[in-house]
């Protein structure tokens, strides 16, 4: 070898020696974003390392991805650790793409605004986990509706939202369920939760007659045909009727990763007013015909066909300025739970007086019991209205009617307090428990003025849906509990 081959091959030889380095840092950067460190470490964690499987490896899963921070951690909020009880595994694969999911022609050219395209278009997934608080004194069946229950989401590849007052917003629903056969009340209406055999006989004969007790209702009366890809507005959608629960609004972070925390209790079990849903956009030619956010809930009352002090009106006859949201005492939804002197964070005497009486919401069951009569109970609810929109008015206005003590059109936590009574039957009544909510869904929102979900029930704002997976017997769930125990 003479003397000149020798720096070339020393220079070779480094050359190979770096590439052969910087090939194996970047395998080791690629090996890191998959995180199997990390998958270690947060697969022992103890608030997921008694998880059921599916959802410890998509917990897994989501923190092997480029992430701002991890899945969120569950403290306990007892002496003994939370109960995890049921979850949620959401993507974006079982209802009808859309401009938030995919390159369609009305968005293409344009930079992605929702799913699927983040971090070099990592499908988009998440997890929803619920817990049940253990507090001593407090409900442990988590369809109790004084039980108190924790709900973690964690989402991976959503872009953040930076215009137009957007966010997205979680939504647990509820199947309508076809009800059990009781006599009739004394005015001929079925009882809360039940149908007539009137009803019965109706329903049953539509379609496959498939509306029998226990399943879920159908609107045709064929088989259940829940959200799928192959859907297409409006003539392919869903014929199940949807109930469903806001989880709040939240934003994502860098990496596109969604975090939200939310807690599910009789203050929060309250829905939208049902009489918003003619107006998303969702229903039908409700766009086409110009009714998109035509009537609002800013003023509570009970809807167009409801009643208030100064009588019918689209908001039901209230004054907007004692029911509207005043700037000297600004409504605040979650202002039901009095205070306590032994609460150690926040100690000061009790004041119901103080609770918010301006609620856009009402209580779960209760919409429920609205949609009975809208679609269920076709022979013992205004036999001879056909219009499934002047139904949904009226029975909104006339449930409503039946736990407003005050005649205004508005539930006040007191009217509904789950210990009370209304209509002669106790309040417990009212609220449907968190186990009977058997889907999840993450929509695209705007702020509108509506509480109901963007386009609701069409799942054209739809970017994340799911299915209750139920854990029984529950199991432990939490990390020692934090500093705060509210």
């Amino acid at each position: 070898m003479s003397a000149r081959s020798r720096p070339i091959t020393a220079l070779v030889l480094f050359a190979a020696a770096f590439v052969s380095i910087t090939l194996l840092t970047s395998a080791s950067r690629a090996r890191a974003q998959d995180a199997p460190q990390a998958v270690d470490a947060i697969g022992d964690r103890g608030d997921i390392r008694n998880l059921p499987a599916p959802l410890k490896n998509r917990i897994v899963a989501l923190n092997g991805r480029p992430t701002t921070f991890a899945p969120m951690r569950v403290f306990a909020e007892a002496d003994t650790p939370s109960q995890l009880f049921g979850y949620y595994l959401i993507d974006t694969l079982n209802f009808q793409k859309n401009v938030f999911t995919a390159i369609t022609p009305l968005n293409s050219g344009m930079a992605p605004t929702a799913a699927n395209c983040a971090n070099h278009e990592l499908p988009t997934i998440g997890s929803v986990r619920l817990a049940l608080e253990p507090k001593p004194g407090l409900p442990t069946d988590p369809d109790d509706p004084e039980a108190f229950i924790d709900i973690f989401t964690d989402i991976s590849g959503l872009f953040v939202i930076n215009n137009e007052s957007g966010w997205y917003e979680g939504w647990m629903i509820h199947d309508l369920v076809v009800p059990d056969v009781r006599p009739p009340r004394s005015d001929g209406h079925a009882a809360f939760g039940r149908m007539t055999q009137a009803d019965a006989d109706a329903i049953a004969a539509l379609g496959n007659h498939h509306d029998t007790p226990g399943h879920r209702f159908t609107i045709d009366g064929n088989s259940p045909r829940p959200p799928s890809a192959n859907d297409h507005f409006p003539d392919s959608q869903s014929n199940l009727v949807p109930i469903q629960l806001s989880m709040g609004a939240y934003n994502c972070i860098q990496q596109s990763d969604c975090h939200s925390y939310w807690e599910f209790n009789e203050y929060t079990n309250w829905v939208f007013p049902l009489y918003e849903q003619r107006f998303t956009g969702g229903m039908g030619s409700t766009f086409s015909q110009g009714k998109v956010a035509f009537l609002t809930s800013v003023v509570p009352g009970s809807g167009p066909n409801g009643t208030g002090p100064t009588g019918p009106g689209p908001t039901g006859g209230n004054d907007p300025v004692a029911y509207g949201d005043s700037p000297n005492n600004p409504r605040d939804p979650d202002r039901g739970k009095t205070s306590e002197l032994t609460d150690e964070a926040c100690p000061q005497p009790p004041d119901e007086e103080h609770a918010e009486k301006r609620l856009r919401f009402i209580p779960s069951a209760l919409a429920n019991e609205i949609l009975l009569d809208v679609y269920v109970r076709v022979k013992s609810f205004e036999p001879s209205q056909p219009s499934i929109v002047e139904r949904l008015l009226d029975a909104y206005a006339a449930e409503v009617a039946k736990v407003d003590e005050n005649g205004d059109g508005v539930l006040s936590f007191e009217e509904a307090d789950v210990e009370g009574t209304s209509d002669g039957q106790s309040n417990e009544r009212l609220y449907l428990g968190a186990t009977k909510f058997n889907r999840f869904a993450v929509t695209r929102e705007l702020n509108d003025g509506l509480l109901a979900p963007r386009f609701s029930p069409s799942q054209r704002a739809w970017v994340l849906s799911g299915n209750f997976v139920h854990v029984s017997p529950a199991v432990a769930a939490s990390i020692p509990r934090d500093g705060d125990d509210r």
